[in-house]
């Protein structure tokens, strides 16, 4: 009784804020919801003149075939590599980059410093990849004219697969660390100032204002974004993967989201039912890394989503 009267009383006071709250609703049953009908795909042997309902239903033999295909542990292995790259590299950066611009204490300087970190956040994909490929390209790159005034060979970056990682992992510091570190300098904006004036009073430096005031501060923030980013180890970003690499840099480059793509989209015999399976996999394995740091997180920092 106490839920009906509940839902009763927002009926009748807070009915703008419900019929506010109806478009975005409907966009998340329809975009998200509904779409997960098509993951039955997985499990049949999908033909596109035949329809959904006419094609064969074949259990998880999709899945199977995956488990035994020669390419799984390349793809696997790659795709987990680049993805705790990116967490070990890129995650702890913006806290680094938040803290440091805290400390700056002359305005215009700290602006500059903000906007330059900001902006490679807004350029795309495509141009940020053009541009590494300008800069390293063989022929007229600045790093290979660098390399070979220095009396060295000139390197072909992209057509090596050992400097994929490299590449790759770096591209995505320079274009993320200054977009995110706006919510860590949010909830360094929001610490009680009499802690730090408490602090100063006695004696402490600005070193150690950092490690016991500020950094404690931050970690629940810290918490929620790291169970985020944890989530998406394994959904490392495809369309950058997409443009960067080739066939030449396979063994390092082709994760699971580029290797569905080939193989539902792709090729002369394109595999719908298959490139849908490993992708309910992969979102799987997703779901339960972020199960499994939200149940360390509550139980260790007494920080967790849910």
């Amino acid at each position: 009784m106490g839920t009906l009267r509940r839902l009763r009383y927002d009926l009748r006071h807070n009915h703008v804020l419900l019929l506010m709250m109806l478009p975005g609703l409907a966009l998340l049953i329809i975009f998200k919801y509904m779409p997960m009908y098509g993951i039955l795909v997985s499990f049949k042997d999908y033909q596109l003149f035949k329809g959904f309902l006419a094609s064969k239903w074949v259990g998880f033999r999709q899945f199977q075939r995956f488990f035994n295909d020669p390419f799984f542990f390349r793809v696997v292995r790659n795709t987990f590599i680049l993805g705790f790259y990116n967490l070990f590299f890129n995650f702890p950066a913006p806290i680094l980059l938040a803290l440091m611009l805290n400390e700056v204490r002359l305005r215009r300087f700290k602006r500059v410093v903000q906007t330059v970190s900001y902006l490679p956040f807004f350029i795309s994909h495509v141009i940020i990849v053009g541009m590494l490929k300008s800069f390293l390209s063989p022929d007229n790159g600045v790093i290979n004219n660098a390399i070979a005034a220095l009396g060295m060979e000139k390197i072909n970056f992209f057509s090596l697969s050992s400097w994929f990682r490299t590449i790759y992992i770096g591209s995505e510091l320079w274009q993320g660390v200054g977009y995110g570190s706006i919510l860590y300098l949010a909830a360094i904006t929001g610490i009680d100032q009499e802690l730090y004036e408490a602090a100063r009073v006695d004696g402490a430096s600005r070193t150690q204002n950092i490690i016991h005031i500020t950094i404690p501060c931050l970690i629940p923030t810290i918490s929620i974004l790291f169970i985020m980013r944890v989530g998406g180890v394994i959904t490392v970003g495809f369309e950058k993967v997409y443009l960067m690499y080739s066939s030449a840099t396979y063994e390092t480059a082709d994760v699971i989201s580029t290797y569905v793509y080939r193989m539902g989209l792709m090729g002369t015999d394109p595999n719908i039912s298959y490139a849908t399976a490993i992708g309910l996999i992969n979102s799987v394995v997703s779901m339960i890394l972020v199960w499994g740091t939200n149940m360390f997180s509550r139980k260790f920092l007494e920080e967790s989503l849910w």
